[in-house]
């Protein structure tokens, strides 16, 4: 039980637990509408549902790595759609709660997530590759060759 009210947006603070570092602050929520605060698991779920992706192109292929900690590879699905867009999805369950239980932090988000790329034209999508080491979601799209322009020089007469 919290020995500060959660008048000031429903944080359950307690200023006795060592497990918790929140300050509390008086004004906290003041300024912001009702409907947000009431919407605190939300955010956190955000945090999961747009699960950040880096995309890097190199000379060989267009490279995106994924941080997707604490899932299996059987929990994330990449897939190829419309022959230009990769897509990327998965989901994260929720922690099962014991009655017993004590919670002195809940940060971790949970939720589905996903993510879709439209990858230029010379990208080999029928070779896609994907590995995930670390919780780390490495994709790996080849490119085609570049085509270089066929230069053909025409003599000048005169």
């Amino acid at each position: 039980m919290s020995l500060i009210p959660s008048i000031f947006g429903g944080r359950r603070s307690n200023v006795f637990d060592p497990f918790s570092l929140d300050a509390w602050d008086p004004l906290e929520g003041f300024f912001t509408p009702s409907s947000a605060l009431a919407n605190a698991s939300a955010r956190d779920v955000a945090a999961f549902t747009s699960a950040r992706v880096d995309w890097k192109e190199t000379p060989e292929a267009h490279v995106f790595k994924a941080d997707l900690p604490g899932l299996k590879k059987e929990e994330v699905k990449v897939e190829v759609e419309d022959k230009n867009i990769l897509q990327i999805s998965g989901e994260r369950s929720k922690e099962n709660e014991e009655k017993n239980d004590k919670w002195h932090r809940l940060e971790r988000a949970s939720g589905k997530f996903m993510r879709r790329f439209r990858l230029p034209e010379n990208a080999k999508m029928e070779e896609v590759k994907a590995t995930m080491e670390n919780g780390v979601l490495t994709v790996t799209v080849p490119k085609a060759p570049e085509k270089k322009p066929e230069v053909k020089s025409i003599d000048i007469s005169g």
